[in-house]
């Protein structure tokens, strides 16, 4: 079938329910998708998408509903069943394998063999040609790819979706990792792609990436679909907002906050430098002030916020606390003098997904609810539902496992640790990273609330826009070096951009 715009109907999702023990994750949701087309999936964490995609890529199976392949009637009962049809899924929790290399992460599962023997020269020069494909030739085929940064590993993840050369690609939140000038890459990729014919169901919760690179939208709410094959270029973003949240929601920062300061510093950090990494860098923070760490990613800027932390190891320098030095290296000096860390990768460094919500906020208290070697439950669940009632969590339950949250929830547990720890110190890596704009609104609410009750926030975000909507100081941090430190007032946007620009190419 021909639709009225030349393309072909590639895909048709009819009805599509999915249960889960105790929940209904899709409600009849509707989906219909062209050949050479972008098609945009909107909808807030915990609105459907995430089922929905594995539902295509065979890693669910539906309750009921059709789905249509190229007109005919199809059972997508494996992953190995969406490939051979030819469809392909990146995952926004990147899904490489550290210990393998890169050309192994790509071809992994439908190795080149010929009775039965590796085809490693070939291997390497089809990984070679992929890479290139994608803009990024100077990445090794034989380099481990757990010694890449993150944006290098969603390379890989790109590289293994085209690898299977797949007719429809599924890309969730890919530009999460990257930075301005590799999002223009990644949607100079995309366009080539749907150039060839290839369809791409994007997935993003950056509403301006949907105008850039978008042709058609589906918005999904509540596990229904509020609205499907929207065309972006006649669809108000208000009335998008709308449909995902069912109300009107305003990207307000709040300005600054300007809470109690004071003039003596919370935290202070001197010299700090860990070698090979990010160059000596000096800064305090004071009772109530939010200090921004603006750069691209791989800049150091995550790195100084380990080592503050003590997850990582200083070379030199100081971090103080109320004037107490803290311990190079050491997480739990750090934690009881009260500095609290949301890091960028929440689910693989911060929670411990198998747990239940509860016990993920109350892990830096447990000296709290101890009762001789016993800890009180019942005051560890009090304290947990009352903070995950504060940040609006949903599913409200605490005593659901924590991987059954989607992402702009699990963020909120993240953060809801540190509410009930009480920390003065506050180091908050991508907050926003994968969450929703109803979340994103409630997270810079939150921001601005523990500032104005004195605590010191140390924000790094890839959103410079968000960095200095936020905060009230910035540093710019460019290839391990800060090239700019001062009011957030005092520099624009586009400043930030030529000064990283600028240090990356020094």
């Amino acid at each position: 079938m021909v639709t009225p715009d030349g393309r072909s109907e590639l895909l048709q999702m009819s009805g599509i329910i999915k249960h889960f023990p105790g929940a209904k994750a899709l409600d009849g949701v509707d989906l219909d998708i062209r050949a050479g087309e972008v098609h945009c999936l909107l909808g807030q964490n915990g609105a459907g998408k995430s089922t929905l995609i594995k539902v295509l890529a065979g890693a669910h199976q539906p309750n009921a509903g059709e789905i249509t392949w190229k007109g005919e009637s199809v059972a997508i009962e494996s992953t190995m069943d969406a490939l051979r049809l030819g469809i392909a899924t990146m995952y926004q929790e990147l899904d490489v394998v550290d210990g393998l290399s890169v050309a192994e992460n790509i071809f992994l599962g439908h190795e080149l063999a010929a009775s039965g023997v590796l085809q490693r020269r070939e291997t390497l020069q089809r990984t070679k040609d992929l890479l290139a494909r994608l803009g990024h030739p100077e990445i090794p085929p034989n380099r481990t790819v757990g010694q890449l940064p993150a944006a290098g590993k969603q390379i890989v993840s790109m590289a293994r979706a085209l690898s299977y050369d797949a007719q429809l690609i599924v890309m969730d939140e890919p530009s999460a990792v990257l930075d301005p000038e590799e999002v223009d890459n990644l949607f100079r990729v995309v366009a080539s792609l749907t150039a060839e014919g290839v369809a791409v169901v994007y997935i993003s919760h950056r509403l301006e990436e949907i105008r850039r690179i978008g042709d058609r939208i589906t918005v999904l709410k509540d596990g229904r679909t509020a609205a499907t094959g929207l065309e972006v270029a006649e669809t108000p973003t208000a009335d998008l907002i709308s449909l995902m949240t069912g109300r009107e929601v305003i990207a307000d920062f709040g300005g600054a906050p300007s809470g109690p300061t004071g003039d003596k510093p919370v935290l202070e950090v001197g010299e700090l430098a860990v070698e090979g990494v990010f160059e000596p860098v000096t800064f305090s923070v004071r009772p109530g002030e939010v200090v921004g760490l603006a750069g691209l990613v791989g800049a150091g800027r995550s790195e100084i916020l380990e080592a503050v932390y003590g997850a990582r190891r200083r070379t030199s320098g100081t971090v103080s606390v109320r004037g107490e030095a803290l311990r190079a290296g050491s997480i739990t000096d750090a934690v009881n003098r009260g500095i609290g860390l949301a890091p960028e990768e929440r689910k693989s460094q911060g929670l411990l997904l198998e747990q239940p919500i509860y016990r993920n906020i109350t892990l830096s208290t447990f000296a709290r609810f101890a009762r001789g070697s016993l800890l009180d439950e019942k005051a560890e669940r009090a304290a947990a539902r009352e903070k995950a009632e504060a940040l609006d969590l949903s599913p409200p339950d605490v005593e659901r496992q924590t991987r059954t949250l989607s992402g702009g929830n699990q963020q909120k547990a993240m953060l809801a640790r540190w509410l009930v720890h009480g920390c003065e110190v506050l180091l908050l890596d991508e907050p926003t990273r994968g969450v929703d704009v109803g979340a994103r609104a409630d997270i810079y609410r939150l921001i601005r609330e523990l500032a104005l009750q004195g605590t010191a926030v140390v924000l790094v975000s890839s959103e410079i826009e968000e960095v200095l909507g936020l905060a009230d100081r910035v540093l710019v941090v460019a290839d391990g070096s800060v090239v700019h430190q001062g009011p957030a007032a005092d520099i624009t946007e586009h400043q930030v951009l030529d000064l990283v620009m600028e240090g990356s190419a020094a």
